[in-house]
């Protein structure tokens, strides 16, 4: 991803925290690109029960490299803007994997 920089990461004790702007109802499951300083992706899911932010976890582990059980939502649950916490890595890892997928 070319605009990896640009994404406002901030470490944690536990890890890092993820700003993420989530579109749901996608024709795909992918990363589209960043949005201001947040990480923009797009899922195919729908936007009920959950089940856009458990893709969008699932999608966001699979680009780091982590566990599905590593990537969890830190604030915003019903909100299109909100944080994902990536645990056990750092924001300079974070940026890495980010800018090495596609």
């Amino acid at each position: 991803m070319k605009e990896a920089d640009k994404i406002d990461l901030r470490a944690t004790n536990a890890g890092c925290v993820l700003p993420v702007k989530v579109v749901p109802g996608a024709s795909r499951d992918r990363f589209a690109g960043v949005l201001g300083t947040s990480l923009k992706v797009a899922t195919s899911a729908p936007p009920e029960k959950g089940k856009a932010n458990a893709a969008v976890a699932k999608i966001i582990a699979a680009a780091l490299n982590v566990s599905p059980k590593s990537v969890t939502i830190h604030s915003g649950p019903s909100n299109p803007r909100k944080e994902f916490l990536v645990q056990g890595l750092t924001p300079q890892t974070v940026r890495q994997r980010l800018a090495e997928s596609k």
